[in-house]
């Protein structure tokens, strides 16, 4: 199985990389998860709609045509950890691939969340773009954990 997380932004703070790249080595090969930043538009005069539209352009070109899609949009359906892991358990059943895809900092456009078979919120809050897959990377990471019993996840 191929998990790909394809995100909008390169040039991550140092503590992004390192979070991130922390929760993807834990896990196992078997899932082959990935990171794949897309540079976005240089134009920081560039209008919002111009750039979310280029943006939703790169994202979708980067979706792999077979791929079980799942966007992260703050209106999305809120997920318990027991319900990450179940969902990650069926796409390791039921996909060959997934992808996960993280807009920029001006959201998702339509076109993209149209692309999504599932839409999660990791939050009622607004995060930033960059956060979110540090926190993505730790639910995926405590989501395997839990399926197969290791310590990592407590419940409290």
């Amino acid at each position: 199985m191929v998990i790909s997380i394809i995100s909008m932004g390169k040039k991550m703070p140092i503590w992004v990389q390192a979070g991130v790249a922390d929760y993807l080595k834990r896990l196992p090969a078997m899932l082959n998860v990935t990171l794949l930043e897309i540079s976005g538009s240089k134009g920081a005069k560039m209008d919002r709609s111009k750039r979310m539209m280029l943006e939703g352009k790169l994202l979708l070109s980067h979706i792999p045509a077979k791929a079980w899609v799942v966007v992260l949009d703050e209106k999305g359906q809120q997920w318990s950890t027991q319900q990450v892991a179940n969902e990650l358990d069926r796409w390791v059943a039921e996909h060959q691939n997934v992808a996960l895809v993280i807009g920029g900092a001006d959201g998702l456009p339509a076109e993209v969340r149209a692309r999504a078979n599932q839409v999660w919120s990791l939050s009622l809050m607004t995060m930033p773009h960059m956060l979110v897959r540090v926190v993505l990377a730790e639910q995926l990471y405590r989501a395997w954990t839990l399926l197969n019993h290791h310590p990592y996840h407590r419940e409290g």
